[in-house]
């Protein structure tokens, strides 16, 4: 805005001590800071609703985006009928694969749940 530097400063105290003189100056110079201080709050407080209104509005924006896009329930009811698929295809192949004959070779292989052994008996042995 204003660039003010330090002759200037000293310039206007200068012509402001000669215009009102030393004995009004201090009362002055304490008005025109009072004044300057009203000013400043004034700026910052309008600033301060601004950038209130300014977050509000982006809170409201993505309210907006948040409430069109899908909720958390239809995500998880979407993700729950998909494993519901997964799990069906899983079982009805686990199901065909049981259903499969198994090859029989010319060893008959048995457990031995007492002892927890395998024992191999040939068919030609029976």
């Amino acid at each position: 805005m204003f660039d003010v530097g330090f002759f200037e400063l000293l310039l206007i105290s200068v012509v402001a001590l000669l215009v009102i003189g030393p004995e009004r100056l201090p009362k002055v110079a304490r008005t025109a800071g009072l004044w300057i201080g009203r000013g400043r709050k004034m700026i910052s407080s309008v600033k301060a609703d601004i950038e209130k209104e300014l977050k509000a509005e982006e809170l409201k924006r993505i309210l907006e985006e948040q409430a069109g896009s899908a909720s958390v329930h239809e995500i998880l009811d979407d993700t729950r009928s998909a494993l519901n698929d997964i799990k069906q295809e899983t079982e009805s192949v686990v199901k065909a694969a049981s259903e499969k004959p198994t090859v029989s070779g010319s060893s008959d292989d048995s457990w031995d749940s007492s002892d927890n052994v395998k024992t191999v008996t040939n068919k030609t042995d029976k």
